[in-house]
């Protein structure tokens, strides 16, 4: 038992081994608190990090080489420092770095403490403090104390007294704690009356004003260029417009005042529509950028080595979206230099407008001058302390650019390079992505930076190394080194070239994607190739273009895009396996390549149905490097006659190849001008070729036998001419006769064919001496006059050149020499079988549509229509041939006297008057009647629209749902339902004002007929949203969400709806998805919803917009953010004691969540959330220890191990595993003795046991060891390397998968199998086989009494009661039922719709009477009756298409991957156990050596090709030959391969040859046992020679009867064994001899071999779980039914009150999982054409095993005898419950199917399939029923009276006289 416990602790050890993630990722440096700067070093390559409370420094490879805290300090912003006891208010306050400066070997770094001090350390080693001081005063405050004002700064210098200084200018928001300097210069030394950080350059016109709130700045960038310095920043204009505009600014970097700081104001967009500046970066454009932006006239020329200025830029009127604009720093110079002069000079007039002001002064227009010299901006570019600044551009003089990019969401950060002329972008988002973008003409975002997308937003410092090979992406607590192209990850030139990317093209001669400067040779032409510019390398043709596979020559490949190769590269074709030299010519500017073709017989043989065979074709460079690929045809003349088998001779000559056709040998060859005569047909002369044509008559009836004569062409050949004539629908040929000169003719022939009214026959001839067709063209026409004609008019209707007739005499439309009578004048009198619909208003004007037969052959026929005595308008436009007529109704008409009653008179029948006085009248009455509409509700509506309002009244049902319309004040109202009540859905009111009075509701009947019901409805002002809380959620969903508003009492239904936009990165997210969610509860002022789970394959938010669905109204919650789903760290501590609490720390946790809302569980206790923060959640843990919360350790007393699951919403996360901290109260002083002295006396008596142990034992025991240890070894990798090498070589049987390549089972197949093979009789069934012996002389009778019988069954009333009396029989047992339930289905399989109502009859009568007896969760539990047994077969229909499109393929891949999986190891063929199962009683238990070995087979008699194929050297000769057959035939279904008995194995080693087989004479003998042979018994070494050929096991039989006597006598004698000898009895008396060690020994040896079943189980993962996604998505497709049936069930739970939740998820369960998936799932050959071992079968049963248990709601209790395969998905089997619950809500949330769709579907299908199935067969069984019950089911209808009233008892009783002439009282 121990050992078997230790194996299960062994299990989630081993899981945890098998998916240990491979580490091939970017290098990462994460942060433990928010990054707010991060600069590098251009020198060293180093980056500085400044984070809260720390700063970094990293090396190029985000190595940490040094680190210092820079907080919490304690700090007051209200106090002064430095910081003493004196600040009461002081506390611990987080430093957030403000500003980091690289400045020589110096680092200057400020944080938000101490009011913006900073610090200087040592840039080699940050912990380094240089400097720092607290006591310098105000002078030393640079930075902001506030979190959210932005500081920006540029290194620089300044000269005084002939001195250089260092120092940096720093450009600051305003806080209320700050300096009011916007710009200062601070110098880094001390220097006179100067300290280090003081402000030495003093301007007062530069700095906010503190009393005024305009000037509040949002620095974004500094840099510095030529001279000057620059600022980029957004601010407002004035007090009351607080709309932001994004400025640059300059200063000279020698202005000792700042005279010269002018600002210009850049719009992004002509209407300035992004207007807040995010981020920007200063880069060159490359050629191809530059030259863009000059054409498009914006800026002027800009070269390639300008600087431009990249921003990107939010909007204010929509925050949504955002842009990036570009800059030259040329146009910003100029448009600044304009402003300047225009102040300096022109009064700061440009253009006769005012452009200039001065931003922080209360100067007005007058600051500007009018300048006597016309040059002062030149002369002072630099300004001077007389001349006017600070200076601004007005807003019309703004620098305007138009966007080259812009995107929904924010762009938070860029960066530019340059690769080959070619600007790219990266972009940060603030969902947490970087995308690179192409900026060309037309910029194109063309991929995403590789790396994990988290969801944090990317930091405004994104910076690349100084090689530009790497780009460094900050988000808010990580830092990422990621490539800036991943050119590596495409494997082929199209791949490469089409993804746009700059950096990536093809190197032609490496054949590989590469950046241009690592393809060697990438100067030359056409050896680097880039899109869009360039294609890949293409064959653009063959010269020639084509060959006979009789012929070899050399061809000539034109390829134009061919690189110049040099003398030392080597050049080859390889034309499938043959390869050649090949020579490359270049003439006349044409590039091709010369080379040998294969020989004749290297060429494949042609494939059926073809004429030519492709060979695939690639020019290779140095042997192994592919250049291009292409395909070349062999043609096959003599195959070209398989095109058209009746003319092969035209076939041959017409052909594209060229063939010639010699008419004596009946051959097709190649033209050969050296053969000629007569007899030779040379191409493109089809006339000359024997042929028959022009036959006479071309229309033939069907029945009768009419003469045809045609002529012959080009006959001279046959000196003694016998032609025969047949086609596919004679079941013979008839001699042909030759009447004069080339005329011939045939008898004809009686023709049988009722499938279609025409039919297009073509004739062959054959020449009866050599029995070879002759090319015939004889087509004719065969036609049926019955078919679509059932009555006279249809037949006269009909073209008179079929010369159709109305036979009275069989009532039948057939030919008129069939139909020996004197055919009447007229047809019979019409016939009305309906008419629709049955009511009308009294004022008529409603259409009538009467149903019937022999009602005219055309439109003028109908004369007159009378309905209830009142004459009917015929609409001749709607009018069909004798089936349907349609009119318009008048009035009513009143009867005398005048004083009756209305009513009285207003109904009557239905006549009809044709053509010839022929009058027919209806059986059914039509009445005339006033509806009557009184009521409505509700009575208020949203003027949206939208509410479903239904109206009330009396005989609302008069005419049909298209002649009824409503409207709701003149609004319409879309009709939804119609019958005794009408309900529609209004539409939105469309006036300006919403109607404060209530509107009549009108109901429209027809043209004539209005009713209304007035003041019934009123429009009321639409709902109103004014808040909603919280404004985010995880992507898991679940997050309560409250909308506050007013009006929503209005609301009918309220939805929460996420709607995925198409993802441009992704193909799988090409398709929007919608996420729906219905509100939990709502009142007039506050709706409720749990918000929707999002399972996109986009997690970035700006791709997710959520609504508001209101009835009709949709309000978009623009604010509302979803992010991705938080994770979580492995704890620290595990234990737990009494005063502990738990931290639980990961990442993105505050994102969508606060610690109210959050909830944690430690086993079935709930945690208290103290404290939430974004990486860390503190949980109080429970004082004592709870249970379990899953109930799985239960089991275990000594299991103190508990999860910690914490839920966010609707997401849940498993944490860890805690425990809690044992109480000893044991004295130290007992526990020492009582545990050391027991130890003392169990060590001596285990060494004394040791002396004693045999060496047999000691061996034992060594075994043991190592197998342990080998065990220990080789676990690790077998995981990962198994899943790799089933990966591998299931590429091979996955990589071209298609539908048609799997072996899909036809719908007649699939329904026999699911039906009939579980039957008694299993494949011999009479329903499979299709055999049934009935007397030819009775077949007619039969044939039409099983008609008769299937008009009985489509009775409702028979079949009920046929049904109910069969169940009550006690003999009609559950297999019986199965049985009839299945042939019913395919009886009626062409009415499903008439199926599925009687199914539906029979479950609401199980279901009563399940719920009446109080247990209702026994329902559909198993299959006992018969509509059990019609809903499984229901379900199989209506599935089958889902199973061929979606599911197919994951299970066929799942049984595929298992069989491979089992099938490399060993399988022992007596026993059925293997190596390599789930199963663990099908186990191998023995460790069998073998090896694996390739075999090359030859199949005798299917020419030299050879086959690989792998076997085991341990594989009986049946297994091998299995394993050659499944190969060797791998693209048949196994139905169509050879069996295993009709092949024989031979093996030639030398001259001789050796058949194998498992026993022989060799065979070995161990005692009584005697070993199957193997491939080792026989010594067959790797890559031996086998030959597989067929035998005809009669002969063998009787050349080999003396050895199979001889072979059956072994077999009596002895028993046989394969791997593994069974114990016998003499083993068994040895063994009770034996020591109870040795078994223990077994034992545990065995269970060592359990591990196996972990790793199979790991190896085969994947395609479990694909096939349980395919199987339980709701998001993808269901089909109809499974959403018909569940609502279905859903509605039958409301109906019953003590059906609960449980309840009906076990209706739905039993009836889709378990009633078809698991059945599905353990024979998958009910739907491929496959066969199932019994190993492969053990498997199977353990994976629907796993299945059914995911599906059942009861908490599944293991222990230490829970079975293994029970315990390898003990960790999924939570995960599959989910999938499953998932399923049946999403299930329950998609739009309803009705009826009517659902019976066209059904429709569609009985349509498609029901002529596959042998119906007439299932009614003969059927009948059996009838036959053997018949007295209790006469007797049973004897008793209903509403068989009696349609004489049922009469029909049966004429039906068992016509089928086995039963005694009846007729």
């Amino acid at each position: 038992m121990e050992r078997r416990w230790a194996w299960h602790f062994a299990l989630a050890a081993l899981a945890a081994i098998c998916v240990v993630p491979s580490d091939g990722k970017n290098k990462e440096f994460p942060s433990d608190t928010l990054i707010n700067n991060v600069v590098a070093d251009p020198l060293s390559g180093r980056l500085y990090v400044g984070a809260v409370n720390n700063l970094y420094q990293l090396s190029p490879d985000l190595e940490v080489e040094a680190r210092t805290e820079t907080g919490p300090k304690r700090d007051n912003r209200a106090c002064t420092p430095p910081i003493t006891d004196a600040c009461e208010e002081a506390a611990d306050t987080d430093n957030h770095n403000k500003l980091l400066l690289v400045q020589g070997d110096v680092l200057v770094v400020c944080g938000s403490v101490f009011r913006g001090i900073c610090s200087l350390r040592n840039l080699s080693s940050v912990d380094q403090l240089l400097y720092f001081s607290d006591t310098k005063g105000e002078k030393s405050y640079v930075a902001s104390a506030e979190e959210s004002v932005s500081v920006v700064g540029v290194t620089s210098f300044f000269t005084k007294d002939n001195v250089n200084f260092t120092v940096f200018l720093v450009g600051k928001g305003y806080g209320s704690h700050d300096s009011t300097k916007l710009i200062a210069t601070r110098i880094l030394q001390d220097y006179g009356d100067w300290v280090v950080f003081d402000s030495i350059i003093e301007a007062s016109a530069v700095q906010a004003n503190p009393f005024v709130l305009r000037y509040l700045h949002n620095f974004r960038f500094a840099f510095k260029d030529d001279g000057f310095v620059y600022f980029l920043f957004s601010r407002t204009l004035g007090v009351q417009d607080n709309k932001n505009f994004t400025f640059v600014s300059r200063l000279c970097e020698v202005d000792p005042g700042y005279f010269s700081y002018t600002e210009l104001q850049l719009n992004c967009s002509a209407g300035n529509t992004y207007n807040k500046a995010q981020a920007a970066y200063v880069a060159t454009p490359g050629e191809v950028l530059a030259q863009s932006m000059t054409e498009s006239g914006q800026f002027g020329p800009v070269s390639a080595s300008d600087k431009v200025l990249f921003v990107t830029f939010t909007s204010d009127e929509d925050p949504s979206m955002s842009a990036m604009c570009m800059y030259p720093l040329l146009s910003i110079n100029k448009r600044l230099v304009k402003i300047i002069e225009a102040c300096y000079d022109y009064n700061g007039i440009i253009e006769g407008k005012a452009a200039v002001y001065s931003p922080y002064s209360s100067k007005s227009e007058e600051l500007c001058s009018s300048g006597k010299n016309n040059d002062m901006a030149v002369r002072y570019k630099c300004g001077e302390e007389f001349l006017p600044s600070p200076l601004a551009s007005k807003a019309e003089f703004a620098l305007t650019s138009l966007p080259s990019l812009v995107r929904k969401g924010h762009m938070t950060a860029v960066a530019v390079a340059v690769e080959m002329g070619h600007a790219v972008a990266f972009v940060g988002t603030a969902a947490g992505e970087v995308l690179k973008v192409h900026l060309s003409a037309h910029p194109e975002v063309y991929g995403r930076a590789q790396g994990d997308v988290t969801g944090d937003k990317v930091n405004k410092n994104l910076l690349l190394d100084s090689k530009l090979q790497h780009l460094f992406i900050t988000t808010e607590k990580k830092i990422t080194k990621v490539p800036v192209q991943a050119c590596h990850l495409k494997t082929d030139c199209q791949a490469c070239v089409s993804t746009k990317d700059p950096y990536c093209g093809w190197c032609v001669l490496e054949g590989k994607c590469t950046r241009k400067t690592a393809c060697s040779r990438w100067w030359e032409d056409k050896i680097w190739l880039w899109s869009p510019n360039q294609q890949c390398v293409q064959i653009q043709a063959f010269d020639p273009p084509n060959l006979s596979c009789k012929k070899t020559r050399q061809v000539d490949i034109h390829i134009p895009a061919l690189p110049a190769l040099r003398s030392s590269d080597r050049l080859a074709c390889e034309f499938g396996s043959f390869t050649s030299e090949a020579v490359m010519v270049i003439a006349d500017s044409q590039v091709r390549v010369t080379c040998a073709l294969p020989e004749p017989v290297q060429i494949p043989p042609t494939p059926d149905q073809q004429d030519y065979v492709s060979v695939p074709v690639m020019v290779l460079v140095n042997d192994r490097i592919k250049v291009t690929s292409g395909e070349y045809h062999f043609y096959n003349c003599a195959a070209t006659v398989r095109k058209n088998q009746n003319s092969p001779c035209i076939a041959c000559v017409t052909s594209k190849w060229g063939c010639q056709w010699n008419a004596l040998d009946h051959s097709c060859s190649d033209d050969n001008a050296a053969v000629g005569g007569e007899h030779i047909v040379k191409p493109e002369q089809a006339s000359s070729c024997p042929q028959f044509e022009s036959p006479e008559p071309l229309l033939i009836p069907v029945g009768f036998q009419i003469p045809i004569s045609f002529q012959g062409r080009n006959l001279d050949i046959y000196t003694k001419p016998s032609f025969s004539i047949g086609t596919g629908l004679m079941n013979t040929e008839v001699p042909v006769t030759q009447e004069q000169g080339s005329k011939f003719k045939f008898t004809g022939y009686k023709f049988a064919y009722d499938k279609q009214q025409e039919v297009n026959v073509s004739f062959h001839i054959k020449d009866r001496e050599t029995e070879r067709k002759i090319d015939s063209t004889l087509t004719v026409v065969l036609y049926n006059c019955s078919v679509g004609r059932g009555d006279c008019s249809l037949c006269r209707h009909a073209e008179s050149r079929y010369e159709c007739v109305w036979c009275s005499a069989s009532r039948r439309c057939v030919y008129r020499e069939l139909c020996p009578a004197a055919q009447p004048d007229q047809c019979p009198a019409p016939q009305i079988s309906d008419i629709i619909p049955r009511f009308g208003p009294l004022n008529g004007r409603i259409s009538v549509t009467i149903k019937g037969s022999n009602m005219g052959v055309k439109r003028g026929d109908v004369k007159r229509i009378t309905v209830a005595g009142v004459d009917c308008v015929h609409q001749g436009d709607r009018y069909s041939v004798s089936t349907s007529v349609v009119c318009e109704i008048g009035p009513a008409r009143r009867l005398p006297p005048v004083d009756f009653p209305f009513e009285r008179f207003n109904s009557g029948a239905v006549e009809i008057e044709v053509e010839g006085g022929r009058r027919g009248k209806s059986q059914v009455v039509f009445t005339y009647r006033d509806p009557k509409p009184l009521s409505v509700q509700p009575a208020k509506g949203p003027a949206a629209g939208g509410t479903v309002i239904t109206v009330l009244g009396e005989d609302l049902d008069t005419a049909t749902k298209g002649d009824v319309s409503v409207s709701v004040g003149g609004v319409p109202c879309e009709v939804v339902e119609f019958g005794s009540q009408i309900t529609c859905r209004t539409g939105k009111y469309r006036g300006q004002k919403v109607p404060s009075d209530l509107l009549a509701v009108t109901v429209k009947y027809g043209k004539n007929t209005t009713k209304d019901v007035a003041a019934a409805y009123q429009y009321s002002e639409n709902p109103k949203v004014t808040d909603y809380y919280p404004k985010a959620s995880f992507l898991c969903g679940g997050r309560k969400i409250v909308v506050v508003g007013s009006g929503f009492d209005l609301i009918q239904r309220a939805r929460m709806k996420v709607l995925t936009l198409p993802n441009e990165f992704s193909q799988n997210c090409s398709t929007p998805v919608e996420f729906v969610q219905e509100a939990v509860s709502k009142n007039d002022s506050v709706l409720h919803f749990l918000s929707p789970k999002v399972q996109s394959c986009s997690v970035d938010a700006s791709s997710l917009r959520t609504v508001l669905q209101l009835d009709g109204e949709a309000e978009d919650l623009k604010s509302f953010d979803y992010h991705p789903d938080p994770s979580f760290n492995r704890l620290d501590k595990n234990v737990i004691t009494e005063t502990s609490v738990i931290i639980v720390t990961g990442r993105g946790f505050a994102k969508a969540m606060t610690a109210k809302e959050a909830q944690a569980f430690v086993g079935d206790a709930s945690c208290h959330v103290n404290i939430l923060q974004d990486d860390k959640l503190i949980l109080e843990a429970p004082s004592s220890q709870p249970r379990s919360r899953s109930k799985r350790q239960r089991r275990d007393a000594t299991n103190d191990m508990l999860e910690l699951v914490v839920k966010f919403g609707g997401g849940e996360w498993t944490v860890d595993s805690v425990y809690y901290a044992r109480k000893d109260d044991i004295p130290l002083a007992i526990i020492i003795p009582a545990v050391i002295i027991p130890m003392l006396l169990f060590i001596a008596v285990s060494v004394y046991c040791y002396r004693r142990k045999s060496r047999q034992a000691e061996r034992e025991y060594e075994k043991v060891k190592h197998q342990l240890e080998n065990l220990e070894e080789s676990v690790r990798d077998r995981c990962k390397k198994e899943f790799t090498d089933l990966m591998i070589e299931m590429e091979d049987h996955t990589s071209d998968l298609s539908e048609a390549r799997i072996p899909f089972l036809d719908y007649k197949t699939y329904t026999d199998r699911n039906f009939f093979l579980p039957s008694k009789d299993g494949a011999n069934d009479t329903m499979i086989t299709g055999k049934i012996q009935i007397p030819e002389a009775r077949k007619a009778i039969v044939a039409q009494a099983l008609n008769q019988f299937s008009n009985l069954l489509n009775s409702k009333t028979f079949l009920i009661n046929f049904i109910r009396t069969l169940e009550s029989r006690p003999d009609f047992n559950a297999r019986s039922r199965g049985y009839f339930a299945s042939l019913l289905t395919v009886a009626l399989h062409g009415k499903l719709e008439y199926y599925t109502d009687i199914m539906r009859t029979l479950l609401l009568e199980l279901m009563d009477e399940h719920v009446q007896n109080k247990n209702p969760k026994l329902m559909l539990r198993r299959s006992e009756t018969v509509v059990e047994r019609m809903l499984c077969n229901w379900m199989s229909i209506c599935i089958y298409q889902f199973l061929r499109d979606t599911a197919g393929e994951p299970l066929y891949k799942l049984f595929k991957a298992l069989k491979h999986q089992v099938e490399k190891g060993p399988v022992d063929a007596m026993m059925k156990k293997a190596k390599y199962t789930l199963n663990d009683t099908g186990l191998l238990g023995d460790d069998v050596e073998y090896c694996v070995l390739t075999l090359q087979v030859l199949v005798h008699g299917e020419g030299p090709d050879v086959t690989p194929v792998k076997v085991l050297n341990c594989d009986s000769i049946t297994q091998v030959k299995e394993k050659i057959i499944d190969q060797v035939y791998r693209n048949l279904p196994y139905s169509q391969r050879p069996k295993v008995e009709s092949v024989a194995l031979e093996w030639r080693p030398g001259s001789t040859g050796q058949i194998l087989s498992d026993l022989d004479l060799t065979s070995q003998k161990e005692g009584r046992w005697k070993r199957l042979n193997t491939l080792a018994h026989y010594n067959v070494r790797d890559n031996a020679t086998l030959v597989l050929s067929r035998v005809l096991h009669t002969q063998a039989f009787h050349q080999h009867q003396d050895s199979y006597e001889e072979k059956n006598s072994l077999l009596e004698e002895d028993n046989t064994f394969h791997l593994v000898r069974p114990q016998d009895e003499m083993d068994e008396g040895k063994s009770k001899r034996g020591s109870m060690k040795d078994k223990s020994m077994t034992k545990a040896i065995t269970e060592i071999y359990l591990t196996r079943l972990l790793s199979v189980k790991g190896t085969l993962q994947q395609f479990v779980d694909d096939f349980f996604r395919s199987v339980l998505c709701s998001s993808s497709v269901v089909p109809p039914a499974v959403k018909y049936f569940f609502d279905f069930l859903d509605e039958q739970a409301l109906r019953h009150d003590n059906v609960d939740e449980e309840t009906l998820h076990i209706w739905k369960t039993n009836s889709l999982p378990l009633r078809f998936w698991v059945n599905i799932l353990r024979n998958p050959h009910f739907i491929f054409d496959v066969h199932v071992t019994e190993v492969v079968d053990a498997s199977l049963h353990v994976i629907s095993q796993t299945f059914m248990d995911a599906c059942t709601k009861t908490e599944h209790k293991l222990s230490r005898e829970s079975p293994s395969n029970k315990l390898l998905y003990a960790k999924e089997i939570s995960t599959y419950k989910k999938m499953v619950d998932d399923y049946y809500q999403g299930i329950r949330q998609m739009v309803p199917v009705s009826d009517q769709d659902m019976n066209t579907h059904l429709a569609e299908v009985s349509r498609q399939h029901t002529d596959k199935l042998n119906t007439q067969l299932a009614l003969h069984q059927l009948y059996q029923y009838a036959s053997k019950y018949y007295d209790v089911i006469i007797q049973s209808l004897d008793e209903d009276p509403a068989a009696q009233n349609k004489q049922l008892t009469l029909r049966l009783q004429q039906i068992a006289a016509a089928l086995e002439n039963k005694v009846t009282d007729l």
